[in-house]
């Protein structure tokens, strides 16, 4: 029996009081995701793992936004670091903590981000979308891409986390329409996340360099400039086809993974909406934390 129909018949059971219920509290007892205020999207760069236990201006930028925003009844994110074939949301209750990486420290190995999942807005959100077959994940959990960031924005794990998968074998485009499809959600209280990176190369870092401010080499200052140009004047198209965009982009991005979930947060965007760019910095040269904040409308 659904929690809805349980709830109503035992509406039918209780005494009528002064007390009744407003009709805003039943909606909000019944439907966990009704309309709020709209709520705005981000792309964050997320860089390193050791990101999530490490004092430095990035995830300063990741805590301000934090506190800036609305506080979300859920959150959906759009992680690089997991592909597959086919879209899927995870819809546990409780998803596991998972150090998809190797070669760090014991205590990244030790982290663990407790929150909640919500069976509730992977339904909902299979219901939205149209573009593809959404399935719904049991086995998954929240991988770097969404703990390492989700630390510093909600230190005490108190808001729902689902994921949402990348088909490795669809196009920018695709990808971008089915992001289009998520946008209903934006009006119920689910902040959106893609994290990435913009410019993410690791086989051309420069580890010499990893202590240096802002250090880029040439091609990656390049197609980040470029990239920023892009976004601040919506022109999406030029992101979406940026294998047309030259060298500099055939560097920067070798395998679409990190760059898909900026594509994910720009459809999500209005025409009137702002844009808002912060953590704006290159590192080891062939990285790059940009990130970006679409404010709501």
């Amino acid at each position: 029996m659904s929690t809805r129909k349980q709830f109503l018949q035992s509406l039918a059971v209780l005494p009528f009081t002064g007390a009744t219920m407003k009709l805003n509290e039943l909606n909000q007892l019944t439907t966990p995701f009704s309309k709020t205020t709209k709520m705005p999207v981000l792309f964050l760069g997320h860089g390193s793992p050791m990101n999530a236990i490490e004092e430095n201006e990035f995830v300063s930028g990741f805590r301000k936004i934090g506190k800036e925003i609305t506080r979300p009844n859920a959150i959906l994110c759009i992680s690089a670091h997991w592909e597959t074939r086919g879209t899927y949301v995870t819809a546990m209750q409780n998803p596991p903590t998972i150090h998809d990486f190797g070669g760090f420290p014991q205590e990244l190995f030790q982290v663990q981000y407790p929150a909640k999942g919500s069976p509730e807005l992977a339904s909902e959100t299979k219901a939205l979308v149209k573009k593809a077959e959404i399935g719904l994940d049991e086995k998954w959990g929240l991988d770097h891409g969404a703990w390492s960031v989700l630390k510093h924005l909600y230190p005490d794990a108190d808001v729902p986390v689902i994921q949402m998968s990348l088909d490795r074998f669809q196009s920018p485009q695709y990808h971008y329409e089915l992001a289009q499809e998520l946008k209903a959600l934006r009006e119920k209280g689910v902040l959106i996340i893609g994290s990435g990176n913009m410019v993410h190369n690791l086989n051309m870092i420069r580890w010499d360099k990893m202590n240096a401010d802002n250090f880029a080499l040439d091609w990656a200052a390049e197609a980040s400039e470029k990239m920023k140009q892009f976004i601040v004047n919506d022109d999406h198209q030029s992101l979406i086809n940026y294998h047309k965009q030259g060298r500099a982009f055939q560097l920067s991005v070798p395998s679409p993974e990190h760059y898909l979930p900026l594509l994910y947060t720009l459809a999500l965007k209005e025409k009137q909406e702002a844009v808002h760019l912060f953590n704006d910095k290159a590192v080891a040269g062939s990285l790059t934390m940009t990130s970006v904040k679409i404010d709501a409308a």
